[in-house]
């Protein structure tokens, strides 16, 4: 591993500003990706997830493409990774999840299609 350095001996390099840079580019990223990203960042291939899903790996390419879905359709996708949809309003003092949508869970179950 000759020329090579750890991560952690990199980041002790770095100055406490360029740290915390770091790392608010990080929690921005976190918080802002689209459905492929997330997918991608669960290590899950689109076939394992159609699989999961019971639809074709075409199908979940267009749902990733996609900017407009049923929620219920949203949920069952983010399901399918192991994770839970939530729905929250955000003001700017205060902020409700929206208690209506986490009953489409049982009730509205659409075929998910592209």
């Amino acid at each position: 591993m000759a020329g090579r350095k750890s991560f952690a001996k990199l980041r002790e390099a770095m100055t406490p500003e360029s740290r915390e840079r770091a790392h608010q580019k990080a929690l921005k990223l976190r918080d802002e990706m689209d459905l492929a990203e997330i997918r991608n960042a669960m290590q899950l291939s689109q076939e394992e997830l159609a699989s999961a899903l019971k639809i074709g790996q075409a199908s979940v390419a267009k749902l990733e493409k996609r900017t407009d879905m049923y929620l219920s359709t949203l949920r069952r996708f983010i399901e399918a990774m192991g994770g839970e949809l939530d729905i929250v309003a955000r003001f700017p003092d205060h902020s409700i999840p929206i208690k209506t949508f986490s009953q489409i869970r049982g009730e509205d179950r659409e075929e998910v299609t592209a």
